[in-house]
């Protein structure tokens, strides 16, 4: 069981509203008795928004190179489609909802990938801005954007985001996704991991692919002895319950 005292951070995909339902209405009812911040992604509807409009998407090691004419339309579809819609739908179900981006409160700030164009990494955050609306009743929705070191709007990977959020807060962080946790070489589910084990499986290849920002913003996130984060399936019922009570759903991610 994760210490209920501890606020709470939940990273969602961003896909579409009835594909989070269930998990919208699990946070509206959490957010009435403990501190919860959404960070959402939204990179499969990114992907075809560009597409529509003509612009390929290209990606490095699991994150979006993003150029200035992919930054433009990174900015109305993930701070104004998704957030909006992921508003109006925990607003619907009762929560005290309200929409902002890493930029606002200059909430994560950083420096850039050279290789990535207009995309910062290794997130910074400052949580007061987050930490005002909390005390004030609210359930802040958080979209993946956050200013360089020159004070310019830029993309950023949504679980290195949210982990950076979760670690200033020192939060507990679920990190909900499209399969029920990591595996191992011989495709078995490990239900509980330390950072160093983390890097030695991505050493091996073990973890791969889009996987690897994912476990490695889990492990980031750990801020103290009695951190905790959860990589689990976000399509289960229940899964935000599950993902806090029940450690074979998903894998836990601990300190050493």
């Amino acid at each position: 069981m994760i210490d209920a005292a501890r606020p709470l951070v939940v990273k969602l995909g961003g896909t579409t509203i009835a594909e989070e339902r269930g998990v919208l209405a699990e946070l509206a009812a959490l957010s009435e008795d403990r501190a919860v911040v959404v960070v959402h992604g939204g990179g499969r509807r990114l992907t075809a928004w560009l597409s529509r409009l003509g612009l390929e998407s290209h990606f490095r090691d699991g994150r979006r190179v993003t150029d200035d004419d992919t930054l433009e339309v990174a900015l109305a579809v993930l701070r104004g489609v998704i957030n909006a819609e992921l508003v109006v739908a925990l607003i619907d179900m009762g929560a005290r909802s309200v929409g902002v981006s890493g930029v606002d409160g200059s909430t994560l700030t950083g420096a850039r990938d050279p290789a990535l164009g207009r995309v910062v990494t290794h997130p910074r955050a400052d949580a007061r801005f987050l930490r005002t609306l909390v005390a004030s009743g609210y359930l802040p929705v958080v979209a993946p954007l956050a200013l360089d070191e020159t004070g310019s709007i830029c993309n950023v990977n949504a679980d290195d985001a949210a982990a950076a959020v979760a670690s200033t807060l020192g939060a507990a962080f679920i990190l909900l996704t499209d399969t029920d946790g990591v595996y191992d070489a011989d495709r078995v589910r490990m239900p509980e991991l330390t950072p160093a084990e983390t890097e030695r499986l991505i050493d091996r290849g073990v973890i791969a692919g889009g996987m690897v920002p994912k476990v490695r913003a889990a492990s980031s996130s750990l801020s103290d002895a009695g951190s905790v984060a959860v990589i689990a399936d976000g399509r289960v019922a229940g899964a935000l319950a599950r993902a806090l009570a029940d450690p074979e759903f998903g894998t836990r991610f601990r300190p050493a």
